[in-house]
């Protein structure tokens, strides 16, 4: 027989190793957070030399003290990494994560708890329950309905459409599938919506060929006359119109379509209406946004995230459903094995056992992070860190608009984007167009790699455009002010 007492276990560590490895790690990160402003953005590395720097050897057959790996791989991260909390950030809708939910991660991990099943993970459950009435609250979305906290806006996403395509079958297509009905299964949305619906209906069974890209307006909203056609053309082709997509806050421009009015489109054709306001969504929490964002309590089931515009570190993101059974119905099988009985079944106000409310069993605890971080700041703080994001957003387009060579293109919530046309080369012909998209692309790249400041792109009306997209706590006013000079002075190099 083993006794377990002859040697510490490999893994394991006593309480004063953990604390002086952890005060010297937490040590690290806050000389890391505080030298942020003086950093590179990005070294600009090739994969080569990041591979080279960790080596190409197998395995180690022994350990090395953890103390020495801590300090070894912060090194790494810290001088090897793009880093999207650098003031000068604003290339994907990426945040720069709140240290509050940093030190959350930190602390959730030394819990572990599994939220799939509430007895595994009590406290935790009903933290993840409240941060979800929270969210809904903040952006005026019904607070008695469901959800779940996910990966990102691709799964958050996923929810609401599998969601919706269990309500509006009219057969047990669970059992069945999509065979049971002849007429395909048809979901809407607009061109600029994310590439994660082309995953979902290639997920889902009914192929990307079932996606319906609605044209937009000059804009880039949904084309709602579109959008009503292709409904109708699709039904009298014998296809099954089930949801239709709004989006709040679209990746290139920050565009809010007409959600009032698309969901009015789906109550008169009784289509599932989900809203992908995986971005914009958290705006809707200020009471100057636009009005199309106040309409999101319209939808059936919407997808945000935390880790975009609430700033936490990722993983953050979340579904919300108006009606809480609609992940059961699309997710839940109950085997033996769960054990579903494990706590008091005479309770009242019976456990939440998230594994019926989505894709996975095992969850981590990802609600916590976003907790903290809405308890740290409160629902007035987040207000006006997305407010700011916006005023300087309008401030770029500004100064883009008024330098000789810029020119600001679109301005939404809290994305600008624009290009660099330079004094000598005129615009307007073929020609001119084509040598100035090649001009802008070519000034991207040297600015991703360059460290100094990040913006990423986006094509509007066939203009090839820089993008900038302010989700940063840490962005100033200086910030801004310095950025036409980086682009205009990058690009005369070219």
């Amino acid at each position: 027989m083993i006794s377990y007492r002859m040697a510490k276990r490999p893994l394991n560590m006593s309480g004063e190793e953990f604390r002086a490895i952890g005060h010297e790690l937490v040590d690290r990160i806050a000389g890391f957070y505080d030298s942020l402003p003086e950093r590179r953005i990005t070294p600009g590395e090739s994969p080569r030399i990041v591979r080279d720097l960790l080596g190409r050897n197998g395995i180690p057959a022994g350990g090395t003290p953890a103390g020495e790996l801590l300090d070894e791989v912060s090194e790494l991260l810290f001088d090897h990494s793009l880093h999207n909390g650098h003031p000068k950030f604003l290339g994907y809708i990426t945040s720069s994560g709140a240290p509050i939910g940093a030190l959350a991660d930190l602390l959730a991990a030394a819990v572990n708890p599994n939220l799939g099943k509430w007895d595994l993970s009590p406290v935790a459950t009903e933290i993840e329950a409240q941060t979800i009435r929270w969210i809904a609250e903040m952006i005026g979305y019904p607070v008695d309905g469901g959800g779940g906290m996910v990966s990102g806006g691709n799964m958050a996403n996923f929810l609401g459409f599998m969601a919706a395509r269990k309500a509006r079958a009219d057969w047990d297509i669970r059992t069945d599938g999509l065979y049971a009905e002849p007429r395909r299964l048809t979901a809407y949305a607009s061109q600029e919506t994310h590439t994660w619906i082309q995953k979902a209906a290639d997920i889902s069974g009914l192929g990307v060929d079932a996606v319906r890209w609605v044209e937009t307006d000059h804009l880039q909203r949904m084309n709602l006359d579109a959008l009503q056609g292709h409904i109708e053309e699709d039904r009298s082709n014998g296809c099954r119109p089930f949801i239709v997509v709004g989006t709040a806050g679209s990746v290139s421009t920050g565009a809010v379509d007409a959600l009032p009015e698309i969901a009015a489109i789906c109550e008169q054709n009784n289509l599932w209406f989900h809203v992908d306001g995986a971005y914009g969504a958290p705006a809707a929490a200020l009471p100057e946004a636009p009005a199309a964002l106040k309409a999101l309590a319209l939808a059936d089931s919407l997808a945000l995230d935390p880790h975009k515009w609430m700033y936490c570190p990722k993983e953050a993101a979340c579904t919300l459903v108006k009606n809480a059974q609609t992940l059961p119905d699309a997710f839940s099988f109950s085997p033996v094995y769960y054990n579903l009985d494990s706590h008091d079944s005479s309770d009242d106000e019976p456990g939440i056992n998230y594994f019926e409310h989505g894709m996975q069993n095992t969850r981590g605890f990802r609600a916590l992070k976003v907790w903290l971080s809405l308890r740290h700041v409160g629902r007035n703080g987040q207000v006006q860190m997305i407010r700011d994001d916006i005023a300087l957003a309008k401030q770029l387009f500004r100064l883009c608009d008024e330098h000789p060579e810029l020119e600001a293109c679109t301005q939404n919530l809290s994305i600008t984007t624009f290009r660099y046309v330079p004094e000598h080369l005129a615009t307007g012909t073929e020609q001119a167009e084509q040598a100035l998209n090649e001009l802008n692309r070519q000034l991207m790249i040297r600015l991703q790699t360059g460290g100094e400041a990040y913006v990423s792109n986006a094509v509007i009306d066939g203009k090839y455009v820089l993008r900038a997209c302010i989700v940063n706590f840490r962005t100033s006013a200086e910030d801004i002010e310095a950025l036409p000079g980086i682009i205009v002075r990058t690009g005369q190099l070219i």
